[in-house]
């Protein structure tokens, strides 16, 4: 029941993060707050489709 996702950041669309979670638990989009290499900042980051 375990995926993959891909976490994307909000302000420049890049591919930073993989992740896992558990679709029965958390069936919502994962949202977590991240670093970011290419804004040098932590932005928040959303699970891709």
């Amino acid at each position: 029941m375990r995926v993959n996702l891909t976490l994307v950041c909000t302000e420049c669309k890049e591919h930073n993060y993989i992740s896992k979670k558990n679709k029965r638990n958390n069936a919502e989009r994962l949202e977590l707050k991240k670093y970011c290499s290419r804004c040098n900042k932590s932005t928040l980051h959303r699970e891709k489709k």
